[in-house]
C-alpha cells in the first residue's frame, strides 16, 4: 500500500513539471501575438447556396408550356366521363390508392373562372410550386363545363390533354363525389429524390 502512495506522489510530480513547461512553452511561442481591431476580424463562413441552373425558373416555365400542346378535337371529352391517366411504371396498387381517393391531399388548385391560356400557365406555376415543396398528391379542380356556352367541358378537356404531357405528372384520376367528382382530378406528382 506504501508503494503505490509513493508511486502516485511521483506521477503527480512528473505530470506538474510537464504541465508547467507546457505552459512556459506555450506563452513564449505566443508572446508577439496581438489582438486583431474589430474591423479586422474575419467574418464567419457562410454556408454556400446550391447550385442553380442557367435558365430561370421563367424561361423553364416557358419553354414548359410551349412543349404541352392544346387539343385539336374539344368533343373528345363530356361532362360525365372520368379520367384516368398512369405512366408506365406506377404500381397497380398505387393506381387504385389514387382513385379511391385515399391519398392525403397536400394542396389544390381551382380554375373556375380561367381561360385556357390562364389555365395552363396557372398548372405550370402550381406544379414548380409543388416541386419546390416536394408535394406528392394535389387535387386540380377543373370544373364540369355547365356554364359553358357550348355545354362542352373545355377546361376538363384542356387539363386531361395536357397533364400526360407534364413530366412531374405520373398518375391522374377523376376524383371522389365528395371531392368534386368528374369535375376535379388527384393528381400524383413525381417526387424528387
Amino acid at each position: 500500500m506504501n508503494i503505490k502512495k509513493n508511486s502516485q506522489k511521483s506521477n503527480d510530480k512528473i505530470v506538474d513539471n510537464i504541465d508547467q513547461e507546457d505552459g512556459f512553452s506555450f506563452r513564449d511561442a505566443v508572446a508577439d501575438v496581438r489582438p486583431l481591431k474589430t474591423e479586422q476580424r474575419i467574418a464567419p463562413v457562410k454556408k454556400r447556396p446550391s447550385p442553380r441552373p442557367r435558365t430561370s425558373d421563367e424561361n423553364e416555365s416557358r419553354t414548359v408550356a410551349q412543349q404541352m400542346s392544346d387539343p385539336i378535337n374539344l368533343s373528345d371529352v363530356e361532362i360525365s366521363d372520368e379520367l384516368f391517366f398512369a405512366r408506365s411504371g406506377i404500381q397497380h396498387k398505387q393506381q387504385k390508392k389514387l382513385r379511391r381517393g385515399e391519398f392525403p391531399i397536400e394542396d389544390e388548385l381551382d380554375l373556375h373562372g380561367y381561360t385556357a391560356a390562364e389555365a395552363k400557365t396557372a398548372i405550370i406555376e402550381f406544379f414548380e410550386q409543388c416541386k419546390k415543396h416536394k408535394l406528392r398528391c394535389i387535387r386540380i379542380i377543373h370544373g364540369k363545363g355547365y356554364r359553358s356556352e357550348t355545354k362542352i367541358p373545355v377546361l376538363k378537356t384542356y387539363v386531361a390533354y395536357w397533364l400526360p404531357q407534364h413530366k412531374d405528372v405520373m398518375a391522374f384520376s377523376s376524383a371522389r363525389p365528395y371531392d368534386g367528382g368528374t369535375g376535379a382530378l388527384y393528381v400524383l406528382l413525381k417526387l424528387e429524390r
